[in-house]
């Protein structure tokens, strides 16, 4: 999606055309094989969801065309990650490449211990603290409950970006708030949760036991072999 003179424009692809992804099945299935996938046009050409869809489709409301609303699909489908993990920008990590990017993009660190070693911000805790208590939050819960908003923290979309971008937080689903008496209302509202209670501990951290730069270059070296044409920069 690009912005030119003031309009936004969105890149894709026809119906007809041999690389459209016309369904989330589609969609899913693609971004398993290829194992990582922005949801955006970025640096790399066609390493994006948006490229290989119909433009006209997005924000049409039909979730059976729509990718905008494939996304909520995807993110409580349990088969991928889904979260702003590409320079701070939405997108999808598959099953099988998350353990890389956690252990690249955490280096090394479990949310604690990179507390203890005062790498993390006190923001930062303020959030993944109230994962100890529940397995998912929705987001303007984790605002308020962590004490960001008018009187309090500053810079929540940040500090949640970088949670995000860490690997330690994903969407896991898109809901609806309840009023008080139970009755849903309003646009759905992202729900948060670690990708350790999606896919278990042991999953997400079985690469750890490699450097972190490793894990790092296998994501490179991927990206090489799906899109010959990126360069290192925007590999990273």
């Amino acid at each position: 999606m690009g912005n030119e003179n003031g309009t936004w424009i969105m890149y894709g692809v026809d119906w007809d055309d041999p690389e459209c992804l016309h369904t989330v099945k589609d969609a899913i299935g693609y971004i398993n094989e290829v194992g990582f996938l922005p949801l955006f046009k970025n640096d790399i050409p066609g390493f994006s969801l948006e490229e290989r869809t119909v433009p006209e489709y997005w924000w049409c409301g039909d979730p059976k065309v729509d990718p905008w609303e494939w996304r909520e699909e995807i993110a409580r489908s349990g088969e991928l990650a889904y979260g702003k993990f590409f320079d701070k920008k939405a997108g999808f990590i598959s099953k099988k490449w998350l353990p890389y990017f956690a252990n690249y993009r955490r280096e090394g660190y479990d949310f604690d211990a990179l507390w203890d070693d005062e790498k993390a911000s006190r923001r930062q805790k303020k959030i993944m603290d109230l994962f100890e208590e529940e397995d998912e939050i929705y987001s303007n819960e984790i605002k308020a409950r962590a004490g960001f908003g008018k009187g309090g923290e500053k810079g929540f979309e940040g500090t949640l970006t970088s949670l995000q971008m860490k690997t330690y937080l994903c969407v896991k689903d898109f809901r609806q708030r309840r009023n008080k008496k139970g009755e849903f209302y309003g646009w759905p509202i992202a729900i948060y949760t670690k990708p350790e209670t999606i896919w278990g501990y042991e999953h997400v951290t079985s690469r750890y036991s490699e450097s972190p730069e490793a894990s790092g270059e296998a994501i490179r070296q991927h990206i090489r072999d799906v899109y010959p044409i990126a360069d290192r920069r925007a590999c990273e």
